[in-house]
């Protein structure tokens, strides 16, 4: 079917058809239709985090920024959720236009910038969600207006409220689209940051009784040290996972693109190779107790198997999903399930 919607989402304007396809995923969940739309893949538990996923393809972070569409995004056969980037405070993002499909290099650039209605609308809506199919992660960051020498209180602003309602939580420190979020990797601010989280994530965990995992989302443009400084400090306050990685202000692949010098987050076909490399790169300098989740470029089943192949345990999918469709999740499942039983399993990643 989305073979068919795909003509009609793509003559609208990117922003348009994410809100128009959130929607009609959403009718046809609630009026049973979903499974006109995608195939549930047989399951492939996969253990991370202390978690036990029903399959290791999940959606990334910011096609459901408000946790509005869990159901309707779970059922169409996700192992695993993520909603966000949420802010303390509701904020509109940058101005429009700020999301732009590149059809003939299969790609997206956005400049959202953190839109989403703030945690309180957020926790509603999760706590409205029914959750039968995957598990919730939920992505934290901090509002534009938030200088970073204050950007830890709003890490902890956010991790309080979602901690009771999230399987896993991931801190966004990675994104291109605000101002200055990027320097939070720089390892300093990274060890003040994540130490004041790690902290708060053990005091969280007596008081409601369960440990919550904790991730980081990294970017694809660090440098080799880079990689290595945030892996050792990452290593040494012993985090739950990462994931690699967040969109990219390289433009390396669209050159020639009318749309090229865009501001915003390249994302798609283009992002693959450098999003894996930094993947490959951080599996060898993480302790091995540390799982990662690749992301960045997936297109394919073979495109999640490589991720495996680099070090990832767990894959998650958005911009494929504007090209491919909802197919994508059963064909990288099935993908990764050849991978896990093929008689040799290489350089793959733990199970933990």
């Amino acid at each position: 079917m989305y073979g068919l919607a795909r003509p009609f989402l793509f003559g609208l304007d990117a922003e348009a058809a994410h809100g128009a396809a959130l929607n009609a995923l959403e009718v046809a969940y609630r009026t049973g239709a979903g499974a006109l739309l995608s195939r549930r893949p047989t399951p492939l538990p996969t253990r991370a985090f202390g978690l036990t996923f029903p399959n290791p393809v999940g959606l990334a972070a910011g096609l459901d920024k408000n946790g509005a569409h869990i159901d309707a995004l779970m059922a169409l056969g996700f192992g695993f959720v993520e909603i966000g980037t949420v802010t303390p405070r509701a904020q509109e993002g940058n101005p429009k236009p700020r999301m732009f499909r590149l059809p003939e290099h299969e790609a997206v650039i956005n400049r959202l910038g953190f839109n989403n209605g703030g945690v309180d609308v957020l926790v509603r809506n999760v706590e409205r969600a029914k959750r039968r199919h995957g598990l919730l992660g939920i992505n934290i960051g901090k509002n534009k207006d938030t200088p970073n020498d204050s950007a830890e209180d709003d890490y902890l602003f956010c991790l309080e409220r979602v901690y009771p309602l999230a399987d896993y939580v991931t801190v966004n420190i990675s994104s291109p689209n605000t101002a200055g979020l990027r320097e939070l990797q720089e390892e300093q601010a990274l060890r003040r940051l994540v130490g004041t989280l790690r902290e708060a994530q053990e005091r969280l965990a007596g008081v409601h009784g369960r440990r919550v995992p904790m991730l980081v989302k990294i970017a694809p443009d660090l440098t080799d040290n880079d990689v290595e400084a945030a892996a050792r400090v990452l290593g040494d306050l012993h985090v739950d996972g990462v994931i690699a990685t967040n969109t990219t202000i390289s433009r390396v692949g669209i050159e020639g693109s009318p749309l090229a010098n865009e501001a915003g987050g390249l994302s798609g076909k283009p992002l693959l190779g450098q999003a894996t490399a930094v993947l490959r790169m951080m599996r060898t300098r993480l302790p091995e107790s540390i799982p990662m989740i690749g992301v960045g470029g997936i297109l394919s089943g073979a495109d999640a198997a490589a991720k495996m192949a680099a070090g990832a345990t767990l894959v998650q999918c958005y911009t494929g999903l504007v090209y491919r469709g909802p197919a994508l999740i059963k064909e990288c499942v099935e993908a990764m399930r050849r991978r896990k039983e093929a008689p040799s399993r290489g350089n793959m990643p733990p199970i933990v």
